[in-house]
């Protein structure tokens, strides 16, 4: 007999809602129904034998059955089980995926198996009693409900939600009715004065019984266990999967993996290449988060708690969970209201929980607030009321809503693939995101030349005018390190076509850049152009003869039109595709010598809807949930949703094409110059920091803009991309003097810094505005030269560990509730505070100290402070810059390019703290070479300092091609003026400033590759 079926009930009073109950409360409810069951069949059984004394034995058996099985059909029941678990599955249809399916996912060994066996009207659970297995039956009637029923909202309690706050959305499409939301078996309430679009308060949301998925059996395994799940009613989106499998796996004491997907179709997940079980020596047994999942026969929930004496909940599991074939849903609610990430998006470094979007689906789209930008990110990091902080990860590329709203709650709505979870336990911010980048992949390790300034424009139409403007920024002393060209360099703007007539000798220019110690970078667009006749592009020919593009969906190559006119893609998940973009990469640098790529377009951009030849009305087009995607269809401004690579769909894989295309530049580079490869990319994806970095896209020469990068590049470190930067001065419109000046001072400490605008624009490198301008860009880049020593090894720190880079202020000051928000200044590493002038006509500025001290850069003059604002004097010229006691920051003299500047002596700042100690580091290679750490060619060395002097302990020395003099030592805070100072015993000369205690030791010469020990005496 095929089991009953079964669902969660409404009637709250009968079965309760969806939570966390009680252990003793469930087995005494138990023992109590069981019970009332056996009076009740013995009551049948005297009915029968009575009638029997009636009438003929055979026709009462008969009616006997008869009405037992009229009763099964009608009858209502709850369902309580214990611990380990699982009812049989109901054998009801699911059709097979409509998305392209991707390898079975492997299985593992199963420890123990517990089922609930279903006979007739009863169940029998085999439950655990002690760590012998020792096991009872016990029996749980089943009553069956109809589909209709279950859509009923039949009881007022069921839509009593008070709290605004905590009533999800049941209806995310617009214009709902009372009628369309009562369909879907929930609630409809208008709330009065407050509108619903772009999104607020839903009018139509769940009901506390909304019927959903049974947990219907567990398994344990080695670390971590398979939770089973069955629905019997489906929702209101096509193709339910009525079966789920939920793995939880507890990878790492500080990671846990939590993955749902099809019990019987395989379905599209991401590629990535992420670490899935620990390694055998690391322990994972005192795990920082416990998670609970209901038991056998109840409604799924489950919850995470980080574990300790506080026992926090991090995430409980609300709403309703959907997992349809193109509608995935998950809601649950957060720790606490402070929640960071969710890119690639323009807001507020911290997240407003009042009911905000953010739809992911990559697009060509200015940096805009509440529209889908370039790059997909779905990770955020809590901050809990404690302070610690934990993140979480959805590794998912479909298109896809998040909604933030006050409970505080988040809701994931995806509409392909699976749940794929990870949560990361911290207990730091920075250690959050080390715990990410682990599975994301850690950032790549960059040329030290690429630390130097950039300078671009689309505009510069000839070889003359670009050397001219380096003619120009040298004049002044500006530091430069790489120039840059827009598609001006292209013939009828292909790829990898030099325009010799009009542009000039590419390669010419090129070789007189590196004569000068500097470097070259060009942009390269996805989009091919189709129209060339054969045997003339070599980029189109190869294409064709190893089928390398993008497919329509009948198989031929997919038509788009981008800046050469009709184009092709190229696939980067075709098994060919490196070995094709190698190939024409390699060709186009025989003959330019370019030191790195610039890759835009890639999200992929496309100037038709679609394709030439338009798109097919299917369900990939045409999905049945449709997420806020700016254009209003999947293909606005792309290729057609259902386009084909070899890997998938479009459908599934648009989100990560550049991720794709940076990976296959990255390895092309490498193979051709066998250096370290330089890749920049418009569109993104989690782990693009692994093979490249980012710039921030076609933003505006306004002040708001110049702001708003400072929350856009600290996100960027957050999500692993270290290289970020904005296109300093703006790209689109006519910036002004005062707005470059002040961009160029905050533009200096991005990790990647360049200027570059569009043409009809005025011109914007820093010589062209006159000498008050270059000399204040000039003085903001010596000061970024002298420093990259210290940058360098904070880059070298997120390549080796995972650390940020670019860090908020809370990152350094999780207790101190004052930083949350503060998305106006930021710090490089732990040690040195930016805060930069952000506003016109402003030359004093409320600059917030978190609690510490904190010296002037520029004077060494100290500031103590409690946790609070304080106003700078910060004139025209200036960018306020502070050094945290307790560091020292390794630097360098300057010179205009990293070349030469790396020729120079070293130097150390020492900032004492209220003990007079501090510490730091420096890594040091030749900054070129290809994984300088695995073939040790590599210089480590650590600093000190307490109240008797500086200390220079080389750790590790394999890199000897620099003797690496140390020239100069500066300290902060030394309270009163040595009368002798001596480096290696030997006495040196000294300055002293009395009103800013600072100590300054100069002219000598020692190599940090020995020991060095710096001495004074009062």
């Amino acid at each position: 007999m095929a089991p009953p079926k079964y669902s969660k009930l409404k009637d709250v009073e009968k079965c309760p809602e969806a939570g966390f109950i009680d252990d003793n409360e469930i087995i005494f409810n138990k023992k109590e129904k069981l019970k009332k069951s056996r009076n009740d069949k013995n009551k049948q059984r005297s009915c029968c034998m009575l009638l029997c004394e009636v009438f003929i034995l055979l026709t009462v058996l008969l009616l006997c059955i008869m009405a037992i099985d009229t009763l099964l059909s009608k009858g209502k029941g709850c369902i309580f089980s214990k611990l380990f678990n699982y009812t049989k599955h109901s054998g009801l249809f699911r059709p097979s995926s409509k998305l392209p399916p991707t390898p079975e996912y492997d299985q593992q060994m199963y420890i123990e198996v517990i089922e609930i066996d279903v006979v007739e009207d009863v169940v029998y659970q085999e439950i655990p009693i002690n760590d012998n297995h020792q096991k009872t039956l016990q029996e749980i009637p089943i009553e069956k409900k109809t589909h209709e029923d279950l859509l009923k909202v039949d009881d007022d309690k069921q839509c009593n939600i008070v709290d605004n706050g905590k009533k999800f959305d049941c209806y995310p499409e617009s214009s709902v009715t009372q009628e369309k939301c009562e369909a879907r078996g929930c609630c409809y309430q208008a709330v009065n004065g407050i509108k619903e679009n772009p999104i607020g308060v839903p009018y139509c949301f769940y009901p506390l019984n909304y019927p959903g998925y049974i947990v219907t059996k567990k398994e344990n395994k080695t670390q971590g266990f398979d939770v089973f799940l069955s629905r019997q009613t489906k929702s209101y989106y096509p193709d339910d999967v009525m079966d789920l499998k939920m793995e939880v796996k507890m990878e790492k004491s500080s990671r846990l993996h939590v993955k749902i997907f099809d019990t019987k179709n395989s379905r599209w997940e991401v590629p990535l290449g992420v670490p899935v079980s620990p390694s055998a020596e690391e322990d994972v047994g005192d795990n920082l988060y416990d998670i609970t999942v209901t038991d056998v026969g109840q409604p799924f929930n489950f919850n995470i708690t980080r574990t300790g004496t506080a026992k926090k909940i991090l995430l409980q599991t609300t709403g309703a969970f959907i997992f349809a074939d193109q509608f995935i849903q998950l809601s649950y609610f957060l720790s606490s209201n402070y929640i960071y990430g969710l890119g690639e998006h323009r807001d507020t470094l911290l997240h407003s929980m009042d009911w905000s979007r953010f739809t992911m689906w990559n697009r060509d789209q200015p940096p805009t607030e509440n529209d889908n930008l370039y790059g997909d990110h779905p990770f955020y990091l809590n901050i809990e009321e404690s302070g610690s902080s934990h993140g979480v990860f959805l590794l998912n590329s479909n298109a896809m809503d998040v909604i933030l709203q006050p409970a505080p709650a988040i809701t994931w709505r995806t509409i392909g693939g699976v749940i794929d979870l990870y949560m990361f336990l911290g207990p730091s911010p920075n250690d959050v995101i080390q715990q990410y980048t682990e599975v994301i992949g850690h950032t790549f390790m960059p040329p030290y030349w690429s630390l130097g300034f950039h300078v671009c424009r689309w505009g510069y139409e000839t070889v003359n005018e670009t050397l001219g403007v380096v003619n120009r920024i040298g004049k002044y002393g500006i530091p430069q390190d790489t120039q840059w060209n827009d598609l001006d360099y292209m013939d009828s703007r292909r790829d990898f076509v030099t325009n010799l007539t009009g542009f000039g000798d590419q390669g010419a220019m090129v070789e007189d850049l590196h004569n000068r110690g500097m470097h070259y970078i060009m942009l390269v667009d996805p989009g091919i152009s189709s129209t060339s006749k054969a045997g003339t592009y070599k980029p189109l020919d190869l294409g064709l003869k190893m089928d390398i593009f993008v497919k329509d969906h009948n198989g031929k190559p997919l038509e788009g039109k981008v800046w050469p006119g009709l184009t092709y893609f190229p696939d980067f998940t075709h098994p060919d595709s490196q070995k094709y973009w190698t190939t024409i990469v390699k060709n186009f640098h025989e003959k330019v010598a370019f030191d790195g790529m610039w890759i835009d377009m890639n999200e992929i951009s496309n100037f038709v809807t679609g394709s030439t030849s338009g798109c097919p009305d299917n369900n990939l087009e045409n999905p049945p949930y449709l997420p806020d995607v700016r254009g209003g269809s999947l293909r606005a401004n792309t290729i057609c949703a259902s386009a084909q690579q070899h890997l998938s769909t479009q459908y599934n894989i648009h989100n990560i094409y550049g991720y794709t295309e940076t990976a296959a530049s990255y390895h092309a580079l490498q193979d051709i110059r066998g250096k370290r490869p330089f890749v920049i990319s418009r569109s993104t994806f989690s782990g693009q920091g692994h093979y490249g970095g980012h710039w921030t896209g076609d933003n505006a020469a306004t002040y708001h803009d110049m702001y708003r990068s400072i929350s856009e590049i600290i996100k960027m470190n957050m999500f692993g991309i270290t290289m970020v930067g904005a296109d300093i001065c703006g790209f689109r419109e006519n910036t002004s003097e005062q707005l470059c000046q002040r961009w160029h001072q905050l533009g200096a400490f991005y990790t990647f810094s360049r200027n570059h605008n569009t043409p009809g624009t005025i011109p914007q490198d820093p010589a062209s505005f006159g000498p008050a301008l270059a000399e204040s860009t000039r003085k903001v880049y010596l000061i970024r030269y002298s420093l990259l020593p210290y940058l360098y090894t904070l880059i070298y720190k997120s390549h080796m560990m995972g650390d940020t880079v670019l860090r908020p202020l809370f990152f350094e000051y999780p207790k101190d509730s004052a930083t949350y928000s503060n998305d106006r200044q930021f710090l490089w590493g732990s040690a040195l505070l930016i805060s930069p002038v952000l506003q016109e006509d402003v030359t004093a500025l409320s600059v917030y100290f978190p609690a510490d001290m904190w010296y002037d850069y520029y004077t060494g003059e100290l500031i103590t402070s409690e946790g609070g604002g304080k106003i700078l004097q910060t004139p025209l010229d200036k960018i306020n810059l502070h050094v945290r006691g307790g560091y020292i920051l390794p630097w360098q003299y300057p010179n205009t390019t990293t070349t030469y500047s790396r020729k120079n002596k070293f130097g150390l700042l020492v900032a004492l703290n209220s003990t007079s100690q501090a510490e730091g580091d420096l890594f040091w290679d030749d900054g070129d070479t290809i994984d300088t750490v695995d073939f040790k060619l590599y210089n480590n060395v650590l600093f000190n300092a307490d109240k008797n002097g500086v200390y220079s302990s080389p750790l590790f020395t394999g890199y000897k091609d620099e003797p690496m003099l140390l020239g100069n030592v500066t300290v902060f805070g030394l309270q009163q003026q040595p009368t002798t100072v001596t480096v290696n015993g030997q006495s040196v000369n000294y300055n002293f400033n009395s009103q800013y205690k600072v100590l300054y030791v100069t002219n000598f010469s020692s190599t940090l590759l020995q020991p060095i020990k710096i001495l004074w005496t009062f």
